[in-house]
């Protein structure tokens, strides 16, 4: 679909003003300079993140990610959310984002979990981005290159992007960005208007993060606007002319798109909304409208600060972060005023320059700003947070706009104070550079990252929960009693720390903060569980049962319930306790070698050798369900078989433990040997022993010797077994005579 191009920056230009009015008549500099230069500077302002660890909400959407990990078929990418949850499950958070699972899996694939690789994609991808941001500027918003270029600079530099580019969950941002803008220029940044490969790329956008769609509008009122003369022509003409017609051809085709995509996200929701509680989002479950609604306006004036200023930043925003907007009264009440005020002005000034259009980047600007933002501003929909960072990714192109393009007018305006602007302008990059360095050190680690939120606010009791599990998990329990009680203090109805503070207890105090976390949260059933634990620990196994089966009925895929009701019961009712287990999770060696193990227990070895079976089909090292298999063989005299397990178990062992695999063959000679000794046995009973070498029995024995020492050192496996004449005689005799067999299995259970 074609276009004229009505509307350039400069009126009376006959050249299209797709290039943009610029002092060189719209001629542009070698592009590869300018291109080549954003890019470096983006890659130069992360590079100290490609040592950074997976942290926050990397771990559920990388580490444990069936669908990452490569556990399920690709297929499951399409079906599953951002999380790895099936979109149709109760508890999925219906985030939809297939491309960016898709390339985490990608990684995954090519480096395993190796988080440097990650960051190193998120960092190119940002480098990708920020080249596309200098090519609208310039092709479209119409800069003259040399700002164009700093539009690439101040997006390549914004410490507020650390979170989506250092957080390898941003990637969803950065990829959302990119067929944004690709979409974009699709559409305006040519003579042609490739309106449905415009549409495909904003379908990837959303594919990538659920705020791409916006592009499908934003295309479209900004086309509006530039055929804004073909429209008024058409108005007072009362007839079509050609843009008009070609202008309605493309409004239909988007909006029809745009319904279409609806429609199917719509759809992948599956009749449920995401779920969120009031710790997620305060403001959301206020009773009152009027502070839902002065709170809501804040924290839109609270993003735009952010842009301007991005001196306080924080990974996490929950949970008294932002305190709520209860009156008029509330002096924060002035800066919403500004803010809303300064748009107004902006608004004004750019739909009223409908008719010259001498300021695109004014209108773009403005579109980018606003549009890509209304998803997370709680007006439409309830999201999950109070304020996060890395949706500012998109709109802060917007704002960089805005700033680069009033730089651009000061720079023409007061030419004799170019010198000025300058050094502000190179002070600006290098401060925002320096503070984008420093951010990624935040995000080193777990520790660092917890420790910058909890210095950034302190009054956050999500910050100081998180921390506490972090003091926790490093064996530090004194130090997370005091910050799961900081918590407590900040956020009294606090559920999961009231949890987590009754495991670090004892007694009857443990079991006043269970019941705090289920008052507090009817539904927790982590605290029902170790309540129910609890109360098993200190004989009470009435109210254990009645725990655990409360768990049970808030979630019937609670595996830990089920397993711990198992044990308390008897009969076939702990077997039928296991075999829903083993149905609800197939894929856990774990829980199928118990249920395997209670199957022989209960004299059914053959069914019990076949969940043995899968188990080690699943994880082939796992030790619980070799052990079992090699008892059912050797109870079953299945010789060659148990040997068979027993080589692989020592190689995998001398694998994992770093040493060298070629010596295996000491094994398979101790098995060649041991049959010998026996086909030698029978045909030459009484011979004295062979002269090369001797007896093979003793030999056998001497490696099963061997192998014992071996499941303790590996290193020991660099000695190889020597025959002894003097226990060759002695074995002859029938003095010493050993099944190497079965002494190979004792050796293994007993070291193992």
């Amino acid at each position: 679909m074609r276009r004229r191009n009505n509307g350039c920056c400069c009126q009376n230009s006959k050249r299209a003003g797709r290039t943009g009015c610029n002092d060189s008549e719209g001629n542009e500099p070698p592009g590869w300079c300018i291109y080549a230069t954003v890019a470096l500077v983006a890659v130069g302002c992360y590079l100290n993140a490609l040592g950074g660890d997976f942290v926050h909400d990397d771990i559920p959407a990388v580490v444990r990610n069936k669908d990452v990990l490569g556990q399920t078929p690709w297929t499951s990418i399409l079906k599953d959310d951002f999380w790895g949850t099936p979109m149709h499950d109760i508890n999925s958070h219906k985030s939809y984002r297939p491309l960016t699972t898709f390339t985490f899996r990608l990684n995954y694939l090519m480096s395993g979990l190796t988080p440097s690789w990650y960051h190193a994609t998120n960092i190119a991808l940002h480098a990708i981005a920020c080249v596309l941001v200098t090519r609208v500027s310039l092709a479209v918003a119409s800069l003259r290159p040399g700002f164009a270029a700093l539009t690439g600079l101040l997006f390549a530099a914004h410490p507020v992007h650390t979170e989506a580019v250092t957080g390898i969950v941003g990637r969803a941002d950065v990829l959302a960005c990119i067929f944004f803008l690709l979409s974009f220029l699709a559409y305006h940044g040519q003579q042609t208007a490739y309106v449905w490969s415009s549409v495909c790329l904003g379908a990837l956008s959303m594919l990538a993060k659920e705020t791409g769609i916006t592009v499908l509008p934003l295309n479209l009122l900004y086309d509006l606007c530039r055929s804004w003369h073909s429209i008024k022509r058409s108005i007072f003409e009362a007839r079509w002319n050609d843009d008009s017609r070609h202008l309605s051809r493309r409004a239909a085709a988007l909006l029809v798109s745009f319904g279409v995509l609806l429609v199917v996200r719509l759809a992948l929701l599956h009749g449920t909304l995401p779920k969120f509680s009031p710790q997620d989002n305060p403001a959301a479950f206020h009773p009152c409208f009027h502070v839902r609604l002065l709170t809501f306006c804040y924290l839109a004036a609270l993003n735009c600060w952010l842009l301007l200023c991005p001196a306080m930043l924080s990974h996490d925003w929950q949970m008294g972060s932002v305190p709520l907007v209860a009156s008029l009264a509330d002096t924060r009440n002035l800066a919403t005023c500004l803010f809303f005020g300064g748009c107004l002005i902006l608004t004004y000034k750019a739909f009223t320059d409908f008719e010259q259009q001498r300021h695109p980047p004014l209108l773009l600007g403005w579109m980018f700003l606003v549009l890509p933002f209304l998803p997370a501003s709680n007006l439409f929909i309830t999201v999950g947070f109070v304020v996060a960072e890395r949706v500012l990714y998109l709109p802060s192109v917007g704002w960089i706009l805005l700033v680069v393009y009033g730089m651009q007018i000061s720079w023409t305006a007061i030419p004799r104070r170019r010198s000025l602007i300058t050094t502000g302008i190179v002070l600006l990059l290098l401060l925002g550079c320096y503070r984008t360095i420093l951010r990624n050190r935040d995000w080193t680690s777990r520790e660092t990252l917890l420790r910058a939120g909890l210095r950034s606010l302190p009054h956050n009791a999500k910050m100081h929960y998180n921390f506490a599990n972090f003091l926790r998990d490093t064996s530090q329990p004194n130090r997370a009693i005091l910050h799961y009680q900081l918590a407590l203090w900040l956020w009294p109805t606090y559920a999961s720390a009231h949890n987590n503070l009754g495991t670090l207890s004892v007694g009857d105090q443990a079991e006043q903060h269970f019941l705090a976390a289920i008052h507090a949260q009817p539904g927790h059933v982590n605290a029902h569980y170790n309540l129910g634990q609890l109360y098993r620990k200190t004989n009470r196994t009435e109210e254990c049962i009645r725990m655990l089966q409360k768990c049970v009925s808030l979630d019937p895929a609670y595996t830990p319930a089920y397993l711990v009701l198992a044990r308390l019961a008897t009969g076939p009712t702990a077997g039928v306790l296991l075999r829903h287990v083993v149905r609800l999770q197939p894929k856990s060696p774990d829980h199928l070698a118990e249920y395997a193990s209670w199957l022989y227990q209960n004299g059914k070895w053959l069914p019990s050798l076949k969940y043995y079976l899968k188990a080690m089909e699943v994880s082939p090292s796992h030790r619980s369900s070799l052990l079992g298999t090699v008892r059912i063989l050797r109870s079953r005299g299945q010789w060659p078989r148990v040997h068979q397990l027993i080589t692989r178990w020592h190689l995998m062992l001398r694998a994992k433990r770093g040493g060298l695999v070629y010596r295996g063959d000491l094994y398979i000679r101790a098995w060649q040997l041991q049959s010998e000794s026996r086909r030698r046995a029978h045909q030459h009973q009484g011979n004295i022993c062979l002269s090369q070498g001797g007896c093979s029995t003793p030999r056998v024995a001497s490696v099963s010797v061997q192998l014992e020492q071996d499941s303790n050192k590996s290193e020991q496996l660099e000695r190889a077994p020597r025959c002894n004449v003097r226990t060759c005689r002695q074995s002859r005799k029938g003095k010493a005579r050993v099944t190497a067999p079965a002494l190979l299995v004792q050796n293994l259970l007993e070291t193992l």
